[in-house]
């Protein structure tokens, strides 16, 4: 880890099993660790077998995304001392303001010429740094206990990590009966950014733009479509290892992030390099060629019947003169009809064109406290104020918005 880049992370322990800290209680004890040791491995892989992130990704992350996150793991052993759960959590400096309007992150500038961190924390997340949050426990009944301990433990650790913001990070909708204790304990329950979906139960593209698309969405797509023809063709192939394609894709990847009004983190080559080559049953990396030269480029996961979407990159000034943006959806979503995909699940943000493409958006939740006891209810009524699906109109025009609620 790069203790240059992130200055208060703790100093690693001497041997890869020994924890950096142990926090013990009467349910049991807690013990902090920058790696998964070989006593745990099984049981930390037996815990997410199934999950769309799985172990492989939380690995992976160590690996190529470290000067960005300081990953830790809390290790939760019974009385006994036998481990019964495990969970992952993250720690990284979060600007604000970054889902706020325009207008408001002027005016924060404006103080920060003469404060550089104003509105700038320094945050725990309980959950994964690139993915959905979940609660590793092997055992149901386990939860409530492994609640309790977490309670416990993540305000002493808070402190001693130096953070002023505890949120358990983007978890689904689903998990809200297992999270419900975290309200009483003083924590927030808020909309995260939510991702989009659509049922791909059609024969082909032209299929579901007829059956769940209006005229004039129809139409609006067929002329994009000729626009792009007119430019030329864009030949489609599906890859499973980007490692080859790396100097040409990273290129497009950082004109999509420079691009975005919302940046969070930065992929580094080494994720995208090594995404397949972790997971070469899962992924699935389309690219797009113009004269032969790659200018567009989708990173995908596959797993049971989900085709998840998660990160693009498209040449720019090209991606607006074609409607590469569409015309990637189109060959998606066609890829997937004639793959058994059931389900294309994308990544947040970009809602305009997914709202016309009739998706539905998927609800996942974040839950955020700050752990000074005297200001947490002042925080509690201002941070909804803050969220970032409060000032979004075009989320409000999902026919399903009230589930992200």
């Amino acid at each position: 880890m790069n203790t240059s880049v992130l200055p208060h992370v703790l100093p690693l322990p001497e041997a890869i099993d020994s924890p950096l800290e142990v926090y013990p209680f009467r349910e049991g004890r807690v013990e902090l660790v920058t790696r998964i040791g070989s006593r745990d491995q099984k049981l930390w892989q037996d815990c997410l077998k199934g999950h769309f992130f799985d172990s492989r990704f939380y690995e992976l992350l160590e690996r190529t995304m470290s000067g960005q996150f300081e990953h830790y793991y809390l290790i939760l052993r019974d009385p006994e001392g036998h481990t019964r759960s495990i969970q992952p959590f993250f720690v990284i400096p979060q600007d604000l303001i970054v889902a706020l309007p325009d207008w408001i992150r002027r005016a924060v500038n404006v103080v920060r010429r003469l404060w550089p961190n104003f509105l700038i924390l320094r945050m725990l997340m309980v959950g994964c740094s690139l993915g959905d949050g979940s609660l590793v426990v092997r055992e149901h009944r386990r939860t409530p206990w492994h609640m309790a301990l977490l309670h416990q433990v993540l305000p002493k650790l808070g402190r001693k990590l130096r953070v002023s913001l505890v949120i358990f990070k983007d978890f689904p909708r689903n998990s809200r009966p297992q999270l419900v204790c975290l309200r009483p304990n003083g924590y927030v329950r808020m909309p995260s950014i939510p991702c989009t979906s659509l049922d791909l139960n059609f024969s082909c593209f032209e299929d579901y733009m007829k059956k769940s698309l209006s005229h004039a969405t129809r139409k609006n797509l067929r002329r994009k479509f000729r626009d792009a023809e007119r430019i030329g063709r864009f030949d489609m192939e599906m890859v499973t290892d980007l490692e080859p394609f790396i100097d040409e894709i990273y290129p497009l990847y950082l004109q999509v992030f420079e691009r975005s009004k919302m940046r969070f983190e930065i992929l580094t080559r080494d994720y995208l390099r090594q995404l397949g080559r972790d997971f070469p049953e899962r992924a699935r990396f389309f690219l797009w060629r113009h004269h032969g030269r790659i200018v567009a480029f989708n990173t995908c996961l596959e797993h049971e019947g989900i085709l998840r979407d998660c990160y693009m990159g498209m040449e720019y000034p090209l991606a607006l003169e074609a409607h590469l943006y569409f015309v990637t959806i189109r060959d998606v979503f066609e890829w997937g009809m004639q793959n058994g995909i059931k389900t294309y699940l994308s990544g947040p943000l970009n809602y305009e064109p997914k709202l016309h493409l009739h998706m539905k958006l998927v609800a996942h939740d974040v839950y955020v406290r700050h752990l000074s006891n005297l200001f947490n209810p002042a925080f509690k009524v201002i941070a909804p104020l803050m969220g970032p699906t409060r000032h979004d109109p075009l989320l409000r025009k999902f026919r399903n918005f009230h589930e992200i609620l």
